[in-house]
């Protein structure tokens, strides 16, 4: 099963939601790609997602356009910018879904503030991620 996970900077939120996917099963091939990719991960997703259990330390921010030839049981749009500006895949895109979380990245405040925001969204990702592939991935494999 092909999946790819789209936000927009394709440095935080995707980059987790692909590191997840990936630990439930190995034999998802997941891919994340960003509308308008950064130039790396972001530290703090690196950090909060290593204190999960999970090294996502080797992953790059990949543009969309590298992908959209190819075909996909999934594509799944991370954040609200990303859905809205989703492209059109000449592949075949068997299951389209919204899944959309906040930015931690943008959480202003102190350093406990801006780490919070990042545990309760990887938490969250984790979360809805986990109920996506029992509920519906799992079966497919």
């Amino acid at each position: 099963m092909k999946l790819l996970i789209l936000c927009t900077g394709n440095s935080c939120r995707s980059q987790m939601a692909h590191g997840f996917l990936q630990s439930f099963d190995s034999r998802l091939q997941v891919f994340s790609a960003g509308t308008e990719p950064a130039s790396r991960v972001n530290p703090t997703a690196l950090k909060v997602m290593k204190e999960a259990g999970i090294d996502i330390g080797h992953h790059k921010p990949k543009n969309v356009s590298e992908y959209l030839n190819d075909e996909w049981d999934y594509v799944i749009t991370v954040c609200d910018d990303a859905n809205e500006t989703c492209p059109v895949f000449p592949g075949k895109v068997r299951n389209r879904l919204h899944m959309g979380f906040e930015d931690p990245s943008k959480t202003k405040g102190s350093y406990m503030e801006i780490m919070t925001s990042f545990y309760d969204i990887r938490n969250e990702i984790r979360d809805e991620f986990y109920e996506l592939f029992q509920a519906e991935l799992k079966k497919k494999i």
